[in-house]
């Protein structure tokens, strides 16, 4: 009986409780005291812990992933190509999952909790499959392995629970640590950028260890090693989340948003030939200072996307019963929350060709490097995949600066808390990653002059040094400060408060579609530059190609895509809630 009397009669605890208020929104436990006890840089540490954990098992898991098909699965490379794009596509798809759960039902922190618990048992089942006798794929002596169905269906059991534990985390993690700082509060939402900066470094400095310690640990002391670290690495990631657990402010869920914005989509149809009142505020919203929407804040009018608004019109049958039926009459706040939805579209199509030349790194960035000199010193040979830790230093190195050095400058010249908007520092990423792509470009053109001169046409690689590749992975890096950090900031923010999950999903879709992109593009140029028996601009020996074409293909889409992105944003109607300081 003591142990019911914990709980309330939605099945929270009297703890989390506490931490709502009557609309879903964050509370100090009923005491203002309490404000500095929870929530802000407190709670923080525990989250970023959790983030750095959990993105140190993925990439310390699937940066080497291709090699364990290849190797131990047996499967050559273009099937075990395959299979790690169709994962990681998963993992991207997944997360409206976790964000549907997130926003609808369980909200942000059981979402996480029960999620990474999936995520651990995945990690732990893979760790099995590669170190217990039976499970573990049969090797010869000599390295060759021959796995039977079984072994391989439950190393695929074990990545695509890994997949679906990372939906339920990749689109709430960052979006609750944002929770923790309070709109209304003008000391707190100056904090709440600088939050999304050390929660991306926090990703980086996971990923840089991964990339490098894990990978050599794999290739050198064995794959259940290497496996098993990241497993240990996703277990601390569960207890650091936990650790936190009394001094986070949560948001109660509001319910599905899919039924929300359809249910304005059909009001504004039933009511296509009902006239909106020249005076908005005779549109329909709840007389209170709460939203309807449990977990949100009521949203102010706003004039675009008109059509919309009839679905707020009042008209006589909507007061036949006690209450109004949704699919007739709609709220401002419920018709914001779809305005708001669709004013992102435009923003999120943007970044998919950022997403394209960011997915260079991991593809023509490695096959450029492969025909260039590797050794640093007389025996070691850098492989060319590895120089992408340029860009994770890239990143480590210019948050700490942009969030130290440029957001005060620029405060001092705009007056604004951020320094700049959230837009304009996603236009300045966009502008930057033009001349990553220029510098591949020049480099490739220096590069082939090099093979020309010196006939080096059927050499596999020329005497010219892979570091010359550092300054196009350390220009993406710093674009990438800019625009992907920017980005996740300016989705939260201008998403609907009980949609922030949804939006933070929305926005990772970017970096798969820009992968799909890039694929597209060099199977376009492919076909096009190898007609009429030419060897067209990636040939299997770049020595006769024209790499730096593609290169400055992508260069031309980024200046297309920048000066749409302009017009973008000029146009941008803000989301307006009651009470957040602007």
């Amino acid at each position: 009986m003591a142990e019911a009397d914990n709980y309330t009669k939605d099945g929270t605890t009297m703890a989390e409780e506490d931490n709502y208020t009557k609309d879903g929104t964050i509370n100090y436990q009923g005491n203002p005291a309490n404000k500095k006890k929870t929530g802000t840089w407190t709670a923080c540490p525990y989250i970023l812990g959790n983030e750095f954990c959990e993105r140190l098992a993925y990439y310390g898991m699937s940066s080497n992933l291709v090699l364990y098909f290849k190797h131990k699965l047996h499967q050559d490379s273009a099937t075990a190509s395959k299979n790690v794009l169709n994962w990681s596509g998963t993992c991207y798809i997944t997360p409206f999952i976790g964000a549907f759960l997130a926003d609808a039902y369980l909200g942000r922190y059981w979402t996480i909790a029960s999620f990474s618990i999936i995520y651990v048992i995945g990690m732990t089942l893979l760790t099995v499959t590669a170190s217990v006798p039976g499970l573990k794929p049969n090797c010869s002596p000599s390295g060759a392995c021959d796995p039977t169905e079984t072994q391989t269906a439950v190393c695929f059991l074990a990545l695509y629970l890994v997949a679906l534990g990372t939906g339920g985390i990749k689109p709430c993690v960052s979006s609750y640590g944002a929770d923790q700082f309070d709109d209304t509060d003008e000391h707190e939402k100056t904090h709440k950028s600088s939050f999304f900066n050390w929660f991306y470094l926090s990703i980086n400095v996971g990923a840089l260890i991964a990339g490098s310690i894990l990978v050599w640990i794999q290739e050198n002391i064995g794959w259940g090693v290497g496996f098993g670290i990241p497993a240990a690495a996703m277990a601390i990631a569960v207890v650091s989340f936990f650790s936190g657990t009394r001094l986070y402010r949560n948001q109660k869920p509001g319910g599905s948003p899919l039924t929300r914005m359809s249910q304005v989509v059909v009001a504004s149809l039933k009511k296509y030939r009902v006239q909106v009142p020249a005076d908005k505020s005779l549109l329909y919203e709840i007389a209170d200072g709460e939203s309807g929407i449990q977990g949100s804040r009521k949203l102010d009018h706003t004039k675009d996307l008109s059509f919309f608004d009839k679905a707020a019109v009042e008209i006589q049958s909507d007061h036949i019963k006690d209450s109004p039926d949704p699919w007739k009459l709609c709220t401002v706040t419920q018709v914001e929350e779809l305005k708001a939805i669709i004013r992102l579209l435009p923003v999120w199509a943007t970044g998919i060709i950022f997403s394209a030349v960011y997915s260079q790194m991991g593809s023509l960035f490695v096959v450029q490097g492969e025909s260039m000199d590797p050794h640093m010193g007389r025996h070691f040979e850098i492989p060319s995949a590895s120089l992408s830790i340029f860009d994770t230093i890239s990143v480590i190195f210019w948050v700490p600066i942009y969030d130290r050095i440029i957001v005060p400058v620029a405060r001092k010249f705009t007056g604004r808390s951020n320094g700049i908007t959230q837009l304009q520092r996603m236009g300045i990423g966009l502008f930057i990653s033009i001349f990553a792509m220029l510098s591949a470009g020049i480099l490739e053109v220096v590069r082939l002059g090099i093979v020309k001169r010196h006939n080096y046409y059927d050499h596999d690689r020329i005497p010219l040094s892979i570091f010359y590749q550092v300054p196009q992975y350390f220009i993406i890096g710093c674009a990438e400060v800019f625009t992907f950090i920017g980005q996740l900031e300016f989705f939260y923010e201008q998403a609907p408060d009980a949609m922030r999950s949804f939006c933070s999903a929305l926005s990772l879709t970017t970096v798969a579609l820009g992968n799909y992109l890039s694929s597209l593009l060099v199977t376009i140029v492919t076909d096009v530059s190898t007609r009429g028996g030419k060897r067209g601009w990636i040939p299997d020996n770049l020595n006769l190609g024209h790499l730096h074409y593609f290169f400055f293909l992508l260069a031309i889409l980024s200046v297309l895509n920048l000066v749409a992105f302009l017009f973008v944003a000029k146009w941008y109607t803000y989301k307006r809630a009651v009470g957040t300081l602007r």
